[in-house]
């Protein structure tokens, strides 16, 4: 329940504002991982980032972790509109998509489909 609670706090803390893509980057990164034999090894990855900056000039970094979907999907320049409670980002223009994004579960769908595959829910165009 507690764990619930600090959901719905971060939730209602959350705001919609509008913001522009303005860098994107790719870095080789590493890092320690547990064997659980107190051991460790190294893990090398690639993150993908997607830097927003809201009109008010606060930055904001979209990551991912060896999957450049999101990175492909956002150009520099784009418009997004970040949306209070769910956590997603919804490009203002999608006229040259083939692909789009649920902003309720973050599931990828086509961009001919008018509900997400997976919740149901309908996607923003």
């Amino acid at each position: 329940m507690v764990i619930a609670l600090f959901q719905i706090i971060a939730r209602k803390r959350s705001k919609t504002w509008d913001g522009t893509v303005t860098d994107k980057k790719i870095k080789n990164k590493r890092r320690r991982q547990n064997t659980g034999n107190n051991d460790y090894y190294w893990v090398d990855y690639i993150e993908y980032a997607v830097v927003v900056k809201e009109d008010n000039g606060k930055k904001h970094q979209i990551t991912a972790e060896d999957d450049d979907t999101v990175y492909s999907y956002y150009q520099i320049g784009d418009r997004v509109r970040h949306h209070a409670g769910l956590n997603s980002y919804e490009k203002y223009d999608k006229s040259k998509d083939s692909i789009i994004f649920c902003a309720a579960c973050a599931s990828l769908n086509n961009i001919c489909d008018d509900a997400c595959f997976r919740c149901g829910c309908p996607l923003l165009k």
